[in-house]
């Protein structure tokens, strides 16, 4: 019986050199990537080959190549146009022909093969799993079946980020081992901790998909386990609140100012929920939330009211979206970064760059939800009402489902929350 001894040679992250050691033989195979320079191309790079040492020497040929400046030896340095993503490509790549190498050996099949068998199995082999359904065709498949259009490009932020990282990985390759490689390549590339955590979580929400639909029965997820930090709630104090109500500055913040405050007098209601709405009825406005699919029931108070007249639209209840192209993100955007600069300014130097004294640094357009509720709160809001005016579960699940929802209760805590900044005026 044969046995092998992997020994593996890192002198760099990323690429090694395999070599299969087979008892009583001193034989062994290796490889690793060659820059042949004999042959340049019309656009001054040589190709990258992978070279695999068996009997004799085999080379293969790849779709990279560098130049010497762009190339160490065995990696792409940082030189070298989106050197992080070939990389990983290269990485992948030495992967997948060391596994088949020690496949070979491990069947006792490696030492009696030719060097040009050999060859022909490595390329044969590369081509049909190229031809293997990808993990990344999967995510389209899966986004087709949604509607959301937040929810689209949440899952296509991550099959774009799959891309870069390991593009012909499909369900067999996506181990325990893989989930820890690209969360360690995420954090590495400085995306904090819960930005990994809705990457991770789409593609355990695929696996389930796949999974239901029998395209699959493997499920990494069973022993990784997928980090959270907790965040700190962010919320104006009664005084912020109105000092951003009723600050003047800049003409182009108004509008933000408004709009502000027009999320905070209807509970907090999100930005995307808003510039939806098309009508009031009865005085009040229905919405399912676009995150949760819950549906809402928002009495409009005066207060709402006069910046709703201020910015109607024609084909929504607000202009917002109609005088910006329909672009809620870049909006968006552009009204947290505007809110961020809310201050006095003064001009100094030649070019007169405006030195602000920024009021609220950090403050986005989520801080009306939470400031609702804080200000809510601090008047002595039961916990309960605040709750259901926000659409959370409260109490014991189990029972919370008997409960109606009473829209006279949180009526009645808006009005007390408004009456309450009303009065610090």
């Amino acid at each position: 019986m044969q046995i092998f001894i992997l020994h593996y040679y890192r002198a760099i992250p990323f690429i090694r050199c395999l070599r299969i050691y087979t008892k009583n033989d001193n034989k062994m195979a290796t490889v690793s990537f060659y820059l042949d320079t004999r042959r340049e191309k019309k656009d001054g790079t040589f190709p990258v080959k992978l070279q695999v040492r068996h009997k004799g020497q085999i080379m293969l040929c790849t779709d990279f190549c560098a130049t010497p400046e762009t190339w160490t030896g065995t990696e792409y340095n940082k030189n070298a146009k989106n050197h992080k993503t070939k990389n990983v490509a290269i990485r992948n790549l030495i992967n997948r022909v060391e596994m088949l190498l020690v496949i070979l050996d491990d069947n006792q099949k490696l030492r009696g093969m030719s060097d040009k068998a050999l060859k022909d199995y490595i390329i044969k082999s590369i081509k049909n799993e190229s031809t293997c359904k990808t993990f990344v065709s999967y995510i389209d498949e899966f986004v087709a079946t949604k509607s959301k259009e937040n929810t689209i490009v949440l899952y296509k932020a991550t099959k774009n980020k799959i891309l870069t990282y390991d593009p012909t990985c499909t369900f067999e390759t996506m181990t325990k081992k893989w989930l820890e490689s690209f969360n360690k390549w995420l954090k590495d590339t400085g995306i904090k901790t819960n930005s990994i955590s809705i990457h991770l979580r789409n593609i355990r929400a695929i696996f389930n998909h796949a999974i239901d639909n029998e395209e699959t029965e493997l499920y990494p997820f069973r022993k990784f386990t997928i980090e959270r930090e907790e965040t700190r709630k962010r919320s104006l104090k009664p005084d912020q609140l109105i000092t951003l109500r009723d600050f003047n500055g800049e003409e182009y913040q108004k509008e933000y100012q408004d709009i502000f405050m027009l999320m905070f007098y209807l509970i907090g209601i999100n930005a995307i929920d808003l510039f939806n709405l098309k009508q009031i009825v009865d005085g009040r406005i229905e919405y399912k939330r676009e995150k949760t699919g819950k549906l809402y029931s928002i009495k409009v108070e005066p207060e709402a009211m006069e910046i709703i007249n201020r910015y109607k639209g024609k084909e929504y209840l607000l202009n917002i979206l109609e005088d910006n192209n329909y672009n809620y993100r870049k909006y968006m955007t552009a009204m947290n970064r505007g809110l961020q600069k809310l201050g006095n300014f003064e001009r100094k130097g030649l070019g007169g760059k405006k030195i602000r004294d920024v009021l609220f640094t950090q403050i986005t357009s989520y801080w009306a939800r939470h400031t609702w509720a804080t200000i809510a709160h601090k008047i002595g809001v039961s916990k309960d009402v605040i709750s259901l005016a926000l659409g959370h579960e409260y109490g014991c699940k189990t029972t919370g489902i008997y409960i109606d929802y009473d829209l006279e209760k949180v009526d009645k805590a808006n009005r007390q929350v408004l009456d309450y900044i009303n009065s610090l005026k």
